[in-house]
């Protein structure tokens, strides 16, 4: 009985302290998936104060001056996160494309990705990967959202993507001589290893959280220069190891093969797309423990849109139609191998807010359900470097909540149908 009596002073003093602070919340969790992999837990209370989640405890505990969020039907699970984002920008048919280019800024951008961002929180994303965008739009969207201005997901913004002169993501491709702009450094092409090395400083400068380069050619960009290696070994090398000593991770944008394994070899932390990957990619992905950003989800639509008449420019629409159907097959094949999978949509060129589209596309490529909830949670927070705050729902992490409203494991389809979205501990949809 004194045991007993102990215990009941222990609660009742603990849960006197929590109560006692004003911005207490409790949400009761019918079923809680808090570390995707392990057991779900039923009948369990997440108690939250002010932006992190302080205790997990068993059966709906109900407190004085705290705010109770009933979820007792649904299934809870961390906030998703996607690592592949381009917030500030859609792709669409060639002719708005150009007029865009030529009348907006990048004031349009970044009012753009207000609108996406809320888009994407509402979709269940409570952080995203930003990489590439043009100026400083989505620097100063990631500022704001933090700031409590606007609402949006938690972002890490890689800035314009280090290029090489009239490769992929040149902001200068195809345009007329006499309205091609004088480039800033952190937007100028990158030749040569000085160059290459200045690239990655003057992002930094701006205050990027990282660095996104394309090692090779890529889909959209409107040039007939083809998917492979545009780098050469030593500038993908000097890249690298100037973000390292700047303390930044560097995302590879990569489909052909030769430059997919440059940038393995030159040791970045992941490779976006991955298109034409080979054995020897796989071996490379392993040894240096880099993670495969899929974009499934970016595939599909450049591969329907292809079909359409005039909708890409003719170099793009050749290349949008040899890539974008091998990538769910190489995503399969790398899977399966055991390569480290971290969920990355390539919204942007895809629908902002349809994020949840690539576990459709990687389940059917094989990737079970857990799986598919890792790769969005524990291993998209290891990439980005953030592990310690968010990706799993445990005491002393950021309280990114979301529910739906049946088992994922069961089906993940209903990620598409996110009923309740936390993040850092205010309620974004209910």
């Amino acid at each position: 009985m004194r045991i007993h009596q102990l215990i009941t002073a222990i609660i009742t003093i603990a849960a006197t302290a929590i109560s006692a602070h004003a911005d207490t919340t409790i949400i009761h969790c019918g079923h809680l998936i808090a570390i995707p992999g392990q057991p779900i837990q039923t009948k369990v209370s997440i108690i939250i104060t002010d932006d992190t989640i302080t205790a997990i405890k068993p059966g709906f505990i109900n407190l004085p001056d705290t705010t109770i969020i009933d979820l007792s039907d649904s299934f809870v699970l961390p906030g998703l996160i996607d690592t592949h984002t381009h917030l500030t920008g859609q792709n669409l048919p060639a002719p708005e494309r150009i007029r865009r280019r030529l009348q907006e800024s990048d004031t349009h951008a970044a009012i753009d990705g207000v609108a996406n961002a809320k888009k994407t929180i509402l979709a269940g994303f409570t952080t995203v990967r930003n990489v590439g965008s043009p100026g400083t739009a989505a620097l100063a969207l990631r500022d704001r959202i933090n700031q409590g201005v606007v609402p949006g997901p938690r972002m890490f913004v890689s800035g314009p993507s280090v290029t090489i002169t009239g490769g992929h993501g040149d902001p200068t491709n195809s345009m007329s001589p006499a309205l091609r702009p004088d480039l800033p450094d952190q937007l100028a092409p990158a030749d040569g290893v000085a160059q290459a090395r200045k690239a990655v400083r003057a992002r930094v400068r701006e205050g990027v959280d990282l660095i996104k380069i394309t090692a090779t050619g890529g889909v959209l960009s409107p040039t007939a220069a083809g998917v492979g290696q545009q780098f050469f070994d030593d500038e993908l090398e000097s890249i690298v190891e100037a973000a390292r000593m700047m303390g930044r991770k560097v995302a590879a944008h990569a489909h052909g093969t030769d430059g997919i394994n440059a940038a393995l070899r030159a040791g970045v932390a992941s490779i976006e797309h991955g298109t034409y990957l080979d054995d020897e990619s796989i071996a490379l992905f392993i040894e240096h423990g880099a993670y495969l950003v899929p974009t499934i989800h970016a595939g599909k639509f450049v591969e329907e849109k292809a079909k359409i008449d005039g909708y890409f420019p003719d170099a793009v629409q050749k290349k949008a139609a040899e890539v974008g159907p091998r990538i769910q097959a190489s995503f399969a094949r790398a899977y399966k191998a055991g390569v480290k999978i971290a969920f990355g949509t390539d919204v942007g060129v895809g629908a902002h807010g349809s994020n949840a589209e690539e576990f459709i596309y990687m389940n059917e490529a094989g990737m079970t359900p857990v799986d598919c909830l890792i790769s969005a949670t524990i291993n998209a927070a290891d990439l980005i470097g953030v592990s310690d705050q968010i990706g799993t729902l445990e005491p002393g992490k950021l309280a990114d909540i979301i529910a739906v409203p049946t088992n994922p494991l069961d089906d993940i389809a209903v990620l598409l149908n996110i009923e309740f979205v936390m993040a850092r501990g205010e309620v974004a949809k209910e």
